[in-house]
């Protein structure tokens, strides 16, 4: 049987050499289509929305849960290596490693490029990485919501998959025959990937979802606190390896993490923002809307094109760093 030490690199090593291919259909794609359609249902069925809420997310979060298990047991009676490689799969797609990375990068090639529209390319690239209205953005703006995005991403896209994992794998040693880790960990990191999807669909603080979308919202919250926290220390970890002011990234993450809306997100943020020098979040246009919010970091260098790559480089050592350590964990802890 495969260790989880060895399924958490194989798939890793997927998704850092092939990402999430387009022409291949992504679990994330069902879970979405399946929270859609619960949505409708639960409305129609309770008065409260805040309870069709909790009931949507319980029901996808069940659902997810069952169809992962049932298809690794089916996996499992035709054998240790179809198993295997079916537990790779389902790991790898719950990581965005690369995916982060290539989208950071084309907004740094649309900002380094020709032509009078680079601008705007770089905003239409900027939008696919961010929840904010990207049109009032000039070009240091944009680079300040790619590197916040990179930052935050890193802690859902990458940390809260492994550490979900790690926990799955974990427990799974705890309650039983260590063998049956690595499944363990891929449909834990399923489940997380529930948990986010329906956040990203639901948790907005508008009209349609204030109510809705709350527990969604707060569930996401909560199983992102503690991946969040370990984001933004691997950053620093990060920038003592890359030489990258590792003491100003540790002062500006222990000052300004609280500096966010979101009780996660200012962690890998002021992290960043501290190991590039930037001065990062401040107010943003959502649906029309300009919202207030405090700043994270100094402004003691101005933003370049360059800090998205510097970003992309912080993220990826923090990322691989967290990944190699996970892995060593388990060999010495799971038996």
């Amino acid at each position: 049987m495969i260790s989880y030490a060895e399924a958490l690199l194989a798939a890793c090593l997927l998704d850092l050499l092939f990402g999430d291919p387009r022409w291949l259909p992504h679990p994330v794609q069902a879970i979405g289509k399946l929270a859609a359609l619960l949505e409708v249902w639960t409305r129609s069925l309770f008065d409260s929305d805040k309870t069709a809420g909790v009931i949507t997310a319980v029901l996808v979060l069940a659902a997810t849960g069952l169809t992962c298990t049932v298809i690794l047991a089916v996996l499992a009676v035709m054998g240790k290596a179809v198993l295997a490689m079916g537990t790779v799969l389902m790991l790898y797609t719950t990581f965005a490693i690369r995916d982060l990375l290539k989208h950071a990068r084309a907004v740094y090639q649309a900002l380094t490029g020709p032509g009078r529209n680079s601008l705007d390319t770089a905003r239409q690239k900027v939008a696919m990485l961010v929840g904010r209205d990207t049109t009032h953005l000039d070009g240091a703006g944009i680079i300040r919501a790619c590197v916040e995005s990179v930052a935050e991403n890193m802690a859902d896209g990458i940390l809260a998959p492994l550490f979900w994992s790690l926990a799955g794998a974990g427990l799974t040693t705890l309650a039983g025959p260590a063998r049956w880790a690595a499944p363990a960990a891929a449909i834990a990191a399923m489940l997380y990937k529930a948990a986010n999807t329906m956040d990203s669909m639901f948790g907005y603080k508008n009209g349609r979802y204030r109510n809705f979308g709350w527990f969604p919202a707060r569930f996401d919250d909560l199983v992102n606190l503690v991946p969040a926290r370990l984001a933004g220390l691997f950053l620093v970890l990060a920038a003592v390896l890359l030489r990258s002011h590792p003491g100003r990234a540790w002062q500006t993450l222990r000052r300004d993490h609280a500096n966010h809306t979101s009780p996660n997100a200012g962690y890998p943020e002021a992290a960043m923002a501290g190991a590039l020098g930037l001065r990062l979040g401040g107010g943003a246009w959502y649906f029309g809307t300009y919202q207030k919010k405090p700043f994270l970091g100094d402004p003691l260098i101005p933003p370049t094109p360059g800090h998205i790559i510097q970003a992309n480089r912080l993220v990826l050592t923090g990322s691989l760093a967290a990944i190699l350590f996970s892995a060593a964990f388990s060999l010495v802890f799971f038996h």
